[in-house]
């Protein structure tokens, strides 16, 4: 990846904290962080990964509400950015919390099984 693309990718992962945070009102979001940004190489595209503290439900509703608000979310960071054209968004559940607690779980139960047996 080129610097340029990098830059782009963390302000971007900025700007769209800050209007999530200080500019988005609705309840279903609840407490949202986002993990990572990858934009497209030619530009036009940005997912957005993000994860919910909370249970199940609480992911697919701050998903949906996500996808909801992602045309104001746009506008608002059209006026952040210096971009010619401003990459259409699309938001993703990142499963890595939730897979790395079960790899640690499944790692737990073998060492307990291993002291068990001894």
């Amino acid at each position: 990846m080129s610097i340029k693309h990098d830059r782009l990718n963390q302000i971007i992962y900025k700007e769209v904290s800050e209007i999530i945070q200080f500019n988005l009102k609705d309840p279903n979001i609840g407490f949202v962080t986002i993990t990572e940004v990858q934009v497209t190489n030619d530009y036009s595209y940005a997912t957005i990964y993000v994860s919910f503290l909370g249970k199940q439900e609480r992911n697919e509703a701050g998903i949906k509400a996500l996808n909801h608000s992602k045309g104001y979310i746009r506008s608002e960071l059209a006026k952040k950015l210096t971009i010619r054209k401003v990459p259409e968004l699309l938001f993703k559940l990142d499963e890595t919390l939730n897979k790395s607690r079960k790899i640690d779980a499944i790692l737990q139960e073998i060492k307990n099984d291993d002291k068990s047996s001894k």
